[in-house]
Formats: structure tokens, C-alpha cells, sequence
């Protein structure tokens, strides 16, 4: 990455911070560059954004988020954000090229990127994850030795919430909580539950209720 482009990447990530906070919180295990596949609730089109802020910047540079190619795409603004900015893995993931939609970020992988997925695959209006889609099992199986870090953005769903054009001045914080893998034998079923359950209990909402 450019002198210039590292500079633009750090502007619009410090426009994140002023306006959401981005405020990162260490459950457990303090930020290291081991390489890792973290994975998060979806809830807005800040969601990347919000976690790469909270990144200490000696991270950032190693982690590439995980992004659906139609939207990003979409315009010469996007399309230098993701590709000049971001360093975003782009998917088909409405299947319309050949291969498998998940070989970009198997590559990046293999290259040593941490990366940045949302499990659920699409945004959801709900401050809790819907049930996974079966990518990250997948990513869990072809690459045992990874970490799975889990991150739950609190109060995304209501500072830009689906939808919104403009955001709504409150305050996020980005909780990072331990790292799992895949046990030996467990099923695609118990796995993603058990990915989404990590996700569910770093919610400050989940203990207050």
C-alpha cells in the first residue's frame, strides 16, 4: 500500500473513530499478530470499517475483511476504498462465476492475511447474529491451525443502522473475545453454533438481561 493510500485508509478509519467510537475491549486475551480469521454480527455497512479502527495499527495492515463483490463494485468510490484502501477480499456471492465463492479468501490465507468475515451473510436489523451460513465451518476445517476470533459490535445496529443513510451519534464498542477452533469431530451444526454462541456472549446485553 502507498504513502497516500495508507494516509486516506487512516483518515476515513479515524471519521469512524470521531463519529462511532470504535472503542476496542480485550476479553481475555490481549491483540497479537498470530494470523487469525475474525469473525462478527452484522448489522451495517460500518461494520468493517468499525473493527478495522479498533485494530491496534500493527494489525491492521496484516488484516483483509472479507466483502460481497456486487456491492463493492458498485461506483469508482467503492471500488477504491475496497481495492487501494481496504485490501478487501471480494466474493461472488451470488454464485454467478465459476468456481467456488470462497477460493479468493482460501488464497489470502494461504498468503498469511488474517481476515475479517460475517458469518451470518447478510446484515441483520437484530443487535444478536442470525444462524451462520456454513463458510466459516468450511475456513474452520481446511485451516485447523488458525485462530477463531470472534467480535461483537455493540450498537452498530443502532448508529447506522440497514437502511440509513446517515449515522446516528452513539457510541460503539468492538469486543473481541477469545480465540476457538474447530474440535476434532464436531459437526457443522454444534461448530457454528458454538461460533455464534462465542459471538452472543460477549454482548453486554446477553449479561444484563
Amino acid at each position: 500500500m502507498s504513502i497516500w493510500h495508507a494516509w486516506q485508509r487512516d483518515f476515513l478509519l479515524g471519521v469512524v473513530r470521531l463519529v462511532a467510537g470504535a472503542y476496542p475491549v480485550w476479553h481475555q486475551a490481549a491483540p497479537n499478530a498470530t494470523q487469525k480469521i475474525y469473525f462478527s454480527n452484522h448489522t451495517s455497512h460500518v461494520d468493517t470499517l468499525a473493527i478495522l479502527a479498533a485494530l491496534p495499527g500493527e494489525l491492521r495492515s496484516l488484516v483483509r475483511p472479507v466483502a460481497a463483490r456486487d456491492y463493492w463494485q458498485r461506483g469508482k468510490a467503492k471500488v477504491h476504498i475496497a481495492g487501494n484502501l481496504l485490501n478487501v477480499v471480494l466474493i461472488d456471492r451470488k454464485h454467478e462465476g465459476e468456481g467456488d465463492p470462497l477460493d479468493p479468501v482460501r488464497e489470502a490465507l494461504r498468503l498469511g492475511h488474517s481476515i475479517i468475515i460475517f458469518p451470518e451473510g447478510t446484515r441483520s436489523a437484530e443487535a444478536l447474529p442470525q444462524p451462520f451460513k456454513s463458510g466459516l465451518f468450511r475456513l474452520a476445517s481446511e485451516f485447523p491451525e488458525l485462530e477463531l476470533c470472534p467480535v461483537y459490535l455493540e450498537n452498530l445496529q443502532r448508529i447506522m443502522p440497514k437502511g440509513a443513510i446517515w449515522p446516528v451519534p452513539l457510541i460503539c464498542k468492538v469486543h473481541f473475545g477469545s480465540a476457538l477452533k474447530l474440535a476434532a469431530d464436531e459437526t457443522k451444526a454444534a461448530f457454528l453454533e458454538r461460533a455464534r454462541n462465542a459471538i452472543v456472549e460477549l454482548s453486554p446485553a446477553r449479561h444484563a438481561v
